[in-house]
C-alpha cells in the first residue's frame, strides 16, 4: 500500500485528486493511504508522523509553497527516498524545470484528466520503486537529472489549456 501526501490549499483541488486515487474504476483505491496537508507548513508538521512514498504538491501556497517543501524533502536524508509529482497551473517551461531541477519526479499541469493523475502517480512510484536510492541528492544530478525526468513534463502537451490561467483553480495567488 503506498501512503500519499496531498499538499494543495485548495480544499476542493483537494478533494478531487482524493477522490480520483480512491476511484476504483482507476485502480488504485485500496492501494493506498492519503494524507492531507492544507500547506507547506502543514505538509512539514505532517512529514514526520510517518512515512511517505509519494508527495503530491502543488506551487502556490501561503506560507511554505511547494517548491520550498521540495527543497526540503530533497536535502532530508530522512525523506530523500520520497515521490514528489507537482500539480499547478504555473506550468511555464522554465517553471516545469525548476521543480525537476529541485528533485520532483513527475510536473502534472492544471486542469488534468483523472487518467493523466493516475498516470502519473503511477509512474512516480513505479520509478522511486525501481531506485530507491538513485540520484543521490537534485543538486548532484546536474542536466543528466532533468534529462531523465523531462519526458514527464510532456503531459502538458495533451492539455493546452493548463499553459493559461484558470479562473477558480483554487490556487492562492491565482496561478
Amino acid at each position: 500500500m503506498a501512503r500519499i501526501l496531498i499538499v494543495e490549499d485548495s480544499p476542493a483541488m483537494r478533494a478531487y485528486i482524493r477522490s480520483t486515487l480512491e476511484d476504483r474504476v482507476l485502480g488504485l483505491a485500496g492501494d493506498v493511504d492519503i494524507v492531507e496537508a492544507v500547506n507547506g507548513f502543514d505538509a512539514l508538521r505532517l512529514l514526520p508522523r510517518g512515512a511517505f512514498d509519494l508527495v503530491i504538491t502543488d506551487i502556490n501556497m501561503p506560507d511554505i509553497n511547494g517548491l520550498e517543501v521540495i527543497r526540503f524533502v530533497r536535502q532530508s536524508d530522512r525523506y530523500r527516498h520520497v515521490a514528489i509529482l507537482i500539480i499547478s497551473t504555473q506550468a511555464t517551461e522554465r517553471d516545469i524545470q525548476r521543480g525537476l531541477r529541485l528533485g520532483a519526479d513527475r510536473f502534472l499541469p492544471k486542469p488534468f484528466t483523472p487518467e493523466a493523475l493516475r498516470d502519473a502517480v503511477v509512474a512516480s512510484l513505479d520509478a522511486r520503486a525501481a531506485a530507491p536510492q538513485a540520484g543521490a541528492s537534485p543538486s548532484e544530478g546536474g542536466a543528466a537529472g532533468v534529462d531523465e525526468r523531462a519526458p514527464a513534463a510532456s503531459p502538458r502537451a495533451e492539455e493546452p489549456a493548463a499553459r493559461t490561467k484558470q479562473p477558480g483553480s483554487g490556487e492562492g495567488g491565482g496561478g
